[in-house]
């Protein structure tokens, strides 16, 4: 149902998917620049298109209620900010599980105003093991799709130098909103 639902999409969108390279592995998909809500919406388009069983991050309140079993079935996973530590074991006990999927994360955090990216994308890829893959959307070329895939290699600086090369001319649905990929953690310790 997720690929008819995703064809139909990709059918009707001015957007146009780019990339087709799917991970054979689990990866972390990051997904950027997030600067709006179709952010998501394209993100899961991707995904169902390409067959990439996309597993997502949201906060523990976007599962409450009836809310809960169509967020859990369209591949979230619930974040108790009070216990973050939990959601890399069971990141890890999947990827150990033989399991191939991605971890759709968006490091710009919540749509806004900030000056760096969010680091649990980089600490879950080093704790795991996990590649990450560059996934994107850009208005000025109306293109949303998958970049490469490759390993962090613990040097944060030189990483992040990789990812701000890729997303460097990519702008969002909202360019007014895009963040610089950019960790607080460059300039210090290592992760």
């Amino acid at each position: 149902m997720k690929r008819f639902l995703a064809r139909v999409f990709w059918k009707l969108s001015r957007w146009t998917l780019d990339g087709d390279e799917v991970p054979t592995r689990p990866t972390i998909l990051i997904g950027a620049p997030h600067t709006s809500n179709w952010d998501f919406v394209l993100m899961l388009a991707i995904a169902w298109r390409l067959g990439i069983d996309a597993h997502w991050l949201g906060k523990k309140s976007l599962f409450s209620g009836w809310r809960g079993p169509i967020m859990r079935r369209i591949g979230g996973v619930p974040v108790d900010r009070e216990d973050p530590g939990r959601v890399v074991a069971d990141v890890i006990a999947q990827v150990h599980s033989g399991e191939v999927f991605a971890l759709v994360v968006t490091p710009d955090g919540t749509r806004g105003d900030n000056r760096y990216w969010k680091s649990g994308f980089y600490r879950i890829a080093r704790e795991t093991g996990m590649p990450v893959t560059l996934g994107y959307v850009d208005r000025t070329t109306m293109t949303t799709g998958l970049g490469p895939t490759f390993e962090l290699t613990g040097d944060i600086a030189a990483d992040m130098d990789r990812i701000r090369a890729f997303y460097a001319d990519k702008a969002g649905v909202r360019p007014d909103r895009r963040t610089e990929p950019r960790l607080r953690e460059e300039g210090g310790a290592q992760s």
